[in-house]
């Protein structure tokens, strides 16, 4: 059974940084895919970015990209999504997610974690 948790959410000022992860466990996720997104408040679910477990290949959200990275760390299990420069509309529940293939990162994703909130004040 697949299970992934998030932390490091939280409140930060615009402008600032913030990093929440993503322990993953119940198998090995090798050839796995997996992917952050995000759910803001009367909005409906969006892909932030991904990556690829194997070969670390990684993907963004053109609302995002230069100011997120995705990272993995193999021998914790565990995905980070680093976020900087962060604006108010960041703001938002942000997921992590796996899935089986690594074809069409954005969509298709068989496990999601119970998210973390991230707020943004101006």
């Amino acid at each position: 059974q697949v299970q992934l948790v998030e932390s490091g959410g939280g409140l930060v000022q615009a402008g600032g940084s913030l990093s929440v992860s993503c322990a993953a466990s119940g198998r090995t996720f090798s050839n796995y895919a997996m992917g952050w997104f995000r759910q803001a408040p009367g909005k409906e679910r969006e892909f932030v970015a991904g990556i690829l477990w194997t070969s670390g290949r990684t993907f963004y959200a053109s609302s995002v990209k230069g100011r997120f990275t995705i990272s993995r760390d193999n021998a914790q299990s565990t995905v980070y999504l680093l976020l900087n420069d962060l604006k108010p509309e960041d703001t938002a529940v942000y997921y992590c997610a796996a899935k089986r293939t690594v074809m069409a990162i954005s969509t298709g994703y068989d496990y999601w974690g119970q998210g973390t909130q991230v707020t943004v004040s101006s």
